[in-house]
């Protein structure tokens, strides 16, 4: 009977126990799940980037835990953060102007840019990540997701590519600078990817423009070749004026030539048949009188007064008759 009585007294305190266990128990999990989901993290990475994934720890530090690329997520996992890297290619302009401006080997000041073409290798951003990155703040992440990229570009590519570039125009006379720009930038091109050859960055093309000298040069130019023009007008017209002379000189000799054949042709006998063959003509035309006069021996008219009845000796000619 004593038996008895303890065992409903436990099997009462158990159900007293479960019963105020249980919530506690509930209230344990809710709390466990809340935890893990305000500490775990879908980090996602968009397209053109390459995430740097890393796992968080309570105690400790951060380790690193895998690269995906983007658009990808690794899903919801416990202390799982990234940081997005821009593995697509970028237009960088150095302008050197000012009190940057470069003095060429004869000490001419030259303004010029160059553009450089680069990207980050996506095969090598873990490399880029613990070498040559810097820490950026989140909110500057966020207004600028290519912070980190831009950063890293001061830091390392920036600085030598500009001392390549004033190194390949100071070794230049100056007004040759402008006819050198793509050797220049081939060179300035060889030198920056030597120097990078061992990093994470991939440099793609550089170009050199926009060279401005000075304005005195400037001017001095622009009336060198203006007095350049100006020449080659005048020899051009000296040209034409020498081949115009040709010209007349030709057409001078074919009419001379001309005139010396005519003059040969027009003998006395031919000279007279035309006039014959004048007379002809002018005695056919409907408008036209003929009148002859008497003429003396050096074809002078002939006047006084004759005796219609006597016949009068001398010699009668046409007025129009060739003389």
């Amino acid at each position: 009977m004593l038996h008895r009585l303890h065992g409903e007294r436990v099997v009462a305190s158990l159900r007293t126990l479960a019963s105020s266990t249980i919530p506690l128990v509930g209230v344990a999990i809710a709390l466990l799940v809340g935890v893990w989901l305000a500490g775990s993290n879908n980090p996602y990475t968009p397209a053109g980037y390459v995430g740097y994934l890393t796992k968080g720890a309570v105690f400790g530090q951060s380790r690193f835990y895998g690269v995906q690329r983007g658009p990808t997520s690794p899903g919801r996992q416990w202390l799982l953060d990234v940081t997005n890297v821009s593995v697509t290619p970028y237009t960088y302009t150095e302008t050197f102007a000012g009190d940057d401006s470069v003095l060429s080997r004869d000490n001419l000041k030259i303004s010029f840019a160059v553009h450089t073409v680069w990207r980050v290798d996506q095969a090598r951003v873990p490399l880029f990540m613990e070498r040559f990155s810097t820490t950026v703040a989140d909110g500057a992440m966020e207004r600028s997701p290519d912070a980190i990229v831009k950063v890293a570009y001061g830091h390392f590519v920036r600085e030598p590519l500009r001392t390549f570039a004033r190194d390949e125009v100071q070794r230049r006379e100056g007004l040759r600078v402008k006819d050198d720009l793509i050797p220049i930038g081939e060179a300035v091109l060889q030198r920056i990817r030597a120097y990078a050859a061992t990093s994470p960055f991939i440099i793609s093309s550089v170009v050199v423009g926009n060279v401005q000298y000075p304005a005195e040069v400037a001017d001095a130019v622009a009336r060198k070749l203006a007095a350049t023009q100006e020449l080659e007008r005048k020899d051009t017209e000296i040209a034409i004026e020498r081949k115009e002379r040709t010209k007349r000189e030709i057409q001078a000799t074919g009419i001379a030539a001309s005139m010396q054949i005519i003059r040969g042709q027009l003998t006395s006998l031919y000279v007279q048949h035309e006039a014959i063959e004048a007379q002809k003509l002018m005695v056919n035309s409907p408008n036209h009188t003929t009148v002859y006069i008497p003429v003396g021996a050096m074809g002078v008219p002939l006047t006084g007064t004759m005796d219609a009845a006597r016949p009068t000796a001398g010699k009668a000619s046409s007025a129009t008759a060739p003389r």
